[in-house]
């Protein structure tokens, strides 16, 4: 494309093919660049270009932006619609989705199956079993049927609010009513599978993959390393990783992950260490997340505090809440209290339970009685119905021999009837 420096683009054909690279990498500052020469050059009577436009807003989060280009069209089309309902129900707008597509039936405008698709995802993200149920009949009504894709966003609308039983049974249901599944349906019903352990199920599912010939997809393959390794069993994990043809940034971080809670922390690094210099898969926060997991189990401050610099430095990801709570566990669990402190006081965000969390566990550890009161406190305000942070506390009293504080605090757990989590098992789903 010509420049946008006061040159005129002399074709409206290249117009789309931009504005789809900016929101496949979520560019929005230079979309809305390339929307300014659309309006310069009267190129937003073009629907191509206008559901060029909705596309990229939708995919860079500014569905607001998205619905005015849709409003501003003279003749609107399914396309451009769709892409409205797909970013308002990623962005967690269902009812206004819903609204929209009501709407432009009024004006002869009919949803297909894939506006219904979208619709059924963000419902079933909201975890709203009514209204998937309401979505459905409303299909029926407007005599659009049901497919894999329909069947597999309720699934996965109840794994990621961690229903997983509803998620099985809807998996059971979508077979009985004579539905394929595809690698897509796969890869989102195995971190059921890994959530609850059920590792018999899980490789009852790994078994289903082989069958239908989906097991070397990557997304599957990347899933099925995760729920491997989060099942316990590191070892089946590192076989399907090391067999993988290809890999990207969400398979390395599953392996890295799996390998820091084994406790194969050089491993970990290691891993790491390749994605790094060979460039295997671009590192994201969740990467940074994993090696300084790994960092806090082995005890090695040094590599964990220059991963921290260089994640920042070199590959400007700005720390998130994890961040920080991997860090304060990884000088808690060297036994520098004070220090792990003073990084949650030069936090520039609101520390969270996992933080204070975090001291809490390394105070306990190693008897810091004073800053646990502060963690324990903090952990009190953002959790005042839970009593396991002030039985931690209470524990730390304890083998400091300060007894009557340890009658106080059980007092007020049984006066306040705060709730304390009950033992779990996993031999039942095993």
């Amino acid at each position: 494309m010509q420049t946008l420096n006061g040159q005129k683009c002399n074709s409206v054909f290249v117009i789309p093919s931009v504005l789809k690279a900016c929101g496949h990498v979520g560019d929005r500052i230079y979309g809305e660049q390339v929307h300014c020469l659309v309006l310069k050059c009267s190129f937003e009577i073009d629907a191509f270009v206008s559901s060029a436009l909705i596309v990229m807003y939708s995919k860079c989060g500014e569905v607001r932006d998205a619905r005015k280009v849709f409003d501003g069209m003279v003749v609107k089309d399914l396309v451009a619609m769709n892409a409205v309902v797909s970013g308002y129900a990623q962005q967690g707008l269902q009812n206004e989705a819903l609204g929209l597509v009501e709407n432009m039936k009024l004006t002869g405008l009919n949803p297909n199956v894939v506006t219904w698709n979208a619709l059924i995802s963000g419902f079933a993200q909201k975890c709203d079993r009514e209204m998937v149920s309401e979505i459905f009949r409303l299909m029926n009504e407007d005599g659009v049927e049901p497919d894999v894709v329909s069947w597999t966003s309720v699934l996965s609308g109840f794994v990621q609010n961690f229903r997983n039983e509803e998620a099985f049974d809807t998996f059971k249901q979508m077979l009985l009513r004579g539905f394929f599944p595809t690698s897509a349906t796969i890869s989102a019903l195995l971190p059921a599978c890994a959530t609850e352990a059920r590792v018999r199920f899980g490789k009852e599912i790994h078994g289903y993959a082989l069958v239908i010939g989906v097991e070397d997809d990557l997304y599957v393959r990347s899933a099925l390393v995760d729920m491997y390794a989060k099942c316990g069993f590191i070892s089946e994990a590192r076989t399907l990783f090391n067999k993988m043809p290809e890999k990207n940034t969400v398979t390395m971080n599953y392996m890295i992950f799996g390998y820091a809670n084994h406790g194969c922390c050089e491993e970990a690094i290691e891993l790491f260490d390749r994605m790094e210099t060979e460039g295997v898969a671009k590192l994201d926060h969740l990467t940074f997340t994993a090696a300084l997991t790994a960092c806090s189990h082995v005890g090695d401050i040094e590599l964990g505090q220059r991963l921290f610099k260089i994640m920042q430095e070199k590959y400007h990801i700005e720390p998130r809440l994890e961040h920080y709570a991997c860090m304060v566990d990884l000088f808690g669990r060297a036994g520098k209290i004070e220090e792990a402190y003073g990084i949650i006081k030069s936090m520039p965000v609101k520390p969270d339970l996992f933080v204070w969390g975090a001291l809490l566990a390394a105070c306990r550890n190693h008897g810091h009685v004073e800053l646990a009161e502060v963690a324990a406190k903090h952990l009190s305000e953002l959790e005042p119905e839970s009593a396991g942070n002030r039985l931690l506390l209470s524990s730390l009293y304890a083998d400091a021999g300060t007894w009557g504080k340890v009658e106080r605090i059980k007092r007020r757990i049984k006066k306040g009837k705060l709730r304390k989590l009950q033992g779990l098992s996993w031999i039942d789903n095993v």
